[in-house]
């Protein structure tokens, strides 16, 4: 209806003109290539809708692919509205699908693409009839669900193009994925995510449906998983109300965004715009990076949010305009590492360019990493955490070499520290060994057997992410380093610094550690002023275990200070206490975990050892021992339990616990999770 009114009232206008002047007419515009109704669809009954089945929404969690993330093809539409350079240029990297009406079309097509020198080799073509080129518009949403399941979602195109409406649901059914219709009449053009829950649009979303906005933004969560939908006055001030016209998300954190001169009647708009952003947190918790690009149309058209990333490349439009070259540069400094591909072409216009007219389509066996930078000032003791979840939407399994997390100190060289598992899907490693205002950058890496890898941020090295070390915390004990690996030595140790500003006393240290010879230390307790340190040197007994269940062994010693108590982790190269053989049976399982009330572990299978006493020792996060517990005369279909109490009799909080299971010449040990009563 905006439309209507914009027709309406540009008729009025030249209809008085020409009554009160002699300038000629304007010639009709001509309405196919332009991205608003044709002359024909504006004679139809009022009426943006078609008839549309919704279907219920993925099941929960759901999250929208964003265009910067990986692609496996891209999907485009014949007749084209973009030129054979372009086709040629991606067909280079990746597959085209070429929406065509029928095989003989799909046949002339390739024709066209061989004499184009276009590599055939990476075209494909889906019959699918269409009403026209703006296969971003119509084209299908990509999401994964809460089961990391892909799939589309499909609208009610905001056009009454019918053929141009049934193409989502012939991509799914091309790339064998679930379809889900969501009744938002809506368009792809005004559309940007941010692959982590955030979106935006122009008002026009709102405008085109009876909805009320609640319901819209309701249906965008449960379908799409937009947990916050940024609906924005348009600034562009023209038909089309796409945001694609002036913005254009880079990156979870990167956004690039139209801007006129002063002298523009819309520059206050465009400003506004830009202010939100730049006052707004992204997705990563801290405001927006905002680039800017000049954009204020005209002819040559400067069209230059309206591009296409498709995995290590952008393709820009360019006109002509004295303004293409400043574009490209403000592309290559927002995103470094990435291949900035100008495309020059006679048809791009300021409302309608290359982005409208090309749709990527997701690579659905991405492998997907989700962290949350740290940033700003962050003060922590000897090591800083740093956690990522990890989805191989493949099927195939990681590769363990390859779960990197890599970091610097000023300007100093990249280290690495391996990810490890955590828990399901996520992975984490430390970053350490940094002083008081330090500058630490990093970057995560990971590859599954697929092929694929994934860099967090995608630019790496070249842009990663930043934070600076503040001010140590004084009010607790600090150790450095807080995890002691032993590799290729015996002796090792760490040191107790008293960063406070007033005197403690460190008590006791206590192990559980049956590796270690006795620690040598002055007599306990000792007295820590400020600024005081204590080395507490550990030495490994050789050859004492053989059982190899990683290449890793882990153990902890505990300091316990009048300030607190806190654990160093061991980390022992197992090669380094292997001694002479005893069993070790990975069976032994401990059911169920994470558990409530009990946890049972099975000793079903130790053939020949049913005879001997089982010990089970259960220690918390710390390191204490909180229940040792003998059991004789054990059949080999019995189970051993632990009623989450301790020896005392006392039950114990949720958290992490640690197991050391011991059945005649067999030692299992574990991690048990124990959940809220």
């Amino acid at each position: 209806m905006n439309f209507l009114r914009y027709v309406c009232a540009t008729a009025i206008t030249c209809f008085s003109l020409s009554l009160f002047s002699q300038e000629p007419v304007q010639p009709k515009p001509d309405f196919k290539r332009l991205h608003y109704l044709s002359e024909e669809e504006m004679l139809l009954p009022v009426k943006t809708n078609v008839d549309f089945t919704e279907t219920p929404p993925p099941i929960g969690p759901v999250r929208m692919v964003a265009e910067f993330e990986p692609m496996q093809a891209v999907l485009i539409r014949y007749t084209f509205g973009i030129p054979y350079s372009l086709i040629r240029e991606m067909a280079e990297d990746i597959e085209v699908v070429t929406l065509v009406a029928n095989n003989s079309q799909a046949n002339s097509v390739r024709n066209l693409y061989v004499a184009n020198n276009v590599d055939t080799s990476h075209c494909s073509f889906l019959i699918a009839p269409t009403d026209s080129y703006w296969t971003r518009d119509y084209g299908p949403w990509f999401v994964f669900d809460g089961q990391n399941q892909p799939g589309i979602v499909d609208f009610p195109y905001n056009r009454p193009r019918p053929n141009d409406n049934n193409v989502p649901p012939k991509v799914a059914q091309y790339l064998n994925i679930n379809l889900f219709g969501m009744n938002v009449t809506h368009t792809g053009g005004n559309m940007m995510a941010d692959g982590l829950g955030m979106a935006a649009s122009t008002e026009l979303v709102y405008e085109e449906n009876s909805q009320t906005n609640a319901q819209v933004n309701e249906k965008m969560l449960n379908y799409l998983g937009i947990n916050r939908y940024d609906v924005m006055n348009d600034p562009l001030g023209d038909y089309i109300k796409h945001v694609d016209c002036w913005g254009k998300y880079l990156a979870p954190d990167k956004i690039l965004l139209g801007r006129v001169p002063v002298s523009d009647p819309r520059y206050a708009d465009f400003e506004a715009v830009a202010d939100y952003f730049e006052t707004t947190p992204s997705a990563y918790g801290y405001p927006y990076r905002v680039y800017r690009v000049l954009t204020p149309g005209g002819n040559p058209a400067t069209p230059y949010t309206n591009s296409l990333i498709l995995n290590n490349k952008v393709f820009v439009p360019q006109t002509g305009s004295q303004h293409d070259a400043a574009a490209l540069a403000v592309y290559a400094e927002a995103m470094p590492g990435y291949e900035i591909v100008p495309v020059p072409y006679s048809g791009w216009l300021d409302t309608d360019a290359l982005h409208c007219r090309t749709h990527e389509i997701a690579d659905v066996g991405m492998l997907f990493m989700d962290h949350r930078p740290v940033y700003g000032e962050v003060s922590g003791y000897d090591s800083i955490q740093i956690s990522t979840k990890i989805i191989a939407h493949s099927g195939q399994e990681l590769v363990t070499d390859s779960l990197r997390l890599f970091y610097r100190l000023n300007e100093g060289e990249f280290m690495q520290a391996p990810l490890q598992q955590s828990s399901d899907n996520i992975f984490s490693a430390y970053i350490k060994n940094y002083q008081e205002s330090d500058t630490v950058s990093y970057f995560l890496a990971a590859a599954d057997a697929s092929g694929r890898s994934m860099r967090h941020p995608y630019m790496a090295a070249l842009d990663p992410h930043r934070f600076t070390i503040g001010t140590l915390p004084v009010s607790q004990l600090v150790f450095s380093p807080d995890t002691v690996l032993f590799q290729q030595e015996y002796n090792n140790g760490f040191v107790v610094y008293n960063h406070t500003s007033g005197i403690f006393l460190i008590d006791s240290l206590t192990t559980t550690c049956n590796h270690l010879y006795p620690l040598q230390l002055p007599e306990l307790p000792i007295q820590m002023a400020p600024g005081d340190s204590l080395v507490v040197p550990l030495e490994l007994i050789p050859g004492v275990l053989s059982y190899n269940p990683q290449t890793f062994v882990f153990d902890s010693v505990v300091v316990h200070a009048s300030i607190g108590s806190r654990a160093v982790i061991l980390k022992i190269n197992f090669d380094l206490i292997s001694g002479d053989p005893i069993l070790f049976n990975p069976s032994v399982k401990a059911v169920p975990n994470p558990f409530t009330d009990f946890v049972a572990f099975s000793i079903a299978g130790l053939s020949g050892t049913s005879a001997a006493t089982a010990v089970l020792q259960v220690y918390d996060a710390g390191g204490k021992l909180v229940a040792d517990r003998r059991f004789s005369g054990l059949s080999v279909t019995e189970k051993i339990v632990w009623d989450g109490c301790s020896d005392a009799g006392l039950r114990q909080p949720a958290g992490v616990y640690f197991y050391k299971l011991y059945h005649g010449n067999m030692l299992v040990q574990g991690k048990l999770i124990k959940q809220r009563d």
